[in-house]
């Protein structure tokens, strides 16, 4: 049997790449952002119901332990902000099953970094300026405005219905209607994240960088909530930033409160165990963290292989990856 051995992309895609991994250290060299290395495994994963923990048994110091490969650094990058670390960013290796697709992998790299002091408003402009940065050299001189977008007018604009208010009964038919899927028992998330990417997302970022706010509070994960200025309906105070209908990147104003993030943890393991799906050990570390202060911020993800492949004009990121799931 003959074995394709070769890499997923071509050795001059590698050196582009290995071109804007440099432009990466030196946009934030510039900006005094220190880098960090932590560890691609953990006594904690991710509990979010949307996203799936890959784990493995291995002998530790305390004997046989179960440690979770880290979906993203947030949770190691959080201890050493509360450690006195101050603003830190990571090109980190991340893993997240069942991810594979033109714009998914299971392992990936995650650009990630936290400004300590810094507002939601302003990490939006720096992530803009980063993105700017690395596609600049290949998209040229044309501008890249930026135009922020509420989550609530997109799902008017495209949908007409106001996600926040629509009957569960009614977002479950037009989800199922909209994606060819039975939805009665999928959740109010669920409906409205399927809705997200077939009906709105494909014309997200078609003429500049569009940035989506105040998201369900929901899907706020480990961020802050404040009020919509519409009604007062508890908003998530996050971000997330798409360029040709592809997302990038996803940011939050961190929260810091460790009794609200532990009660946060324990009910996306309970909606876990409602929707039949294992539970995810929950890092206890990253709550002495907060419990000890974790500094007032924000911080953002954004995906790396994403970016380079939206820089390059390649079709898939695998074509920007030296050894993609399929040939690893």
């Amino acid at each position: 049997m003959s074995i394709d051995w070769r890499p997923t992309a071509t050795i001059e895609t590698l050196r582009e790449r290995a071109r804007l991994l440099a432009e990466v250290r030196a946009f934030f060299a510039e900006r005094g952002v220190l880098e960090v290395e932590t560890p691609v495994l953990g006594h904690g994963g991710s509990t979010e119901v949307h996203l799936a923990s890959l784990c493995a048994e291995a002998t530790t110091p305390a004997g046989r332990e179960r440690l979770w490969l880290q979906t993203s650094p947030e949770f190691h990058m959080k201890r050493l902000l509360a450690a006195g670390s101050g603003p830190i960013f990571q090109l980190a290796r991340s893993v997240r099953d069942g991810e594979v697709g033109r714009r998914h992998n299971l392992e990936f790299t995650m650009l990630e970094w936290y400004r300590p002091g810094l507002d939601l408003d302003a990490l939006i402009e720096e992530t803009a300026d980063m993105v700017r940065t690395l596609l600049g050299r290949e998209w040229g001189d044309t501008p890249c405005p930026l135009r922020r977008r509420r989550y609530r007018e997109l799902f008017r604009q495209h949908l007409a219905i106001d996600p926040f208010t629509v009957p569960l009964d009614e977002l479950r038919r037009l989800a199922g209607e909209r994606g060819g899927l039975e939805m009665a028992d999928s959740d109010r998330d669920g409906c409205l994240d399927l809705l997200m990417g077939l009906a709105i997302e494909p014309h997200l970022g078609r003429e500049g960088l569009d940035v989506v706010v105040d998201y369900p509070a929901s899907q706020a994960a480990l961020a802050r909530h404040h009020r919509d200025p519409e009604d007062g309906a508890s908003v998530a105070s996050r971000f997330e930033l798409y360029l040709e209908g592809l997302e990038l990147a996803n940011g939050y104003d961190e929260l810091t409160d460790a009794e609200e993030q532990a009660a946060r943890f324990a009910q996306d393991n309970a909606d876990r165990r409602a929707a039949g799906l294992p539970e995810v050990d929950v890092d206890t570390r990253l709550l002495a963290a907060l419990a000890h202060g974790m500094p007032e911020g924000s911080g953002v993800a954004l995906g790396f292989d994403r970016l380079v492949q939206l820089a390059l004009g390649k079709a898939s990121v695998a074509e920007v990856m030296a050894f993609a799931t399929p040939r690893c």
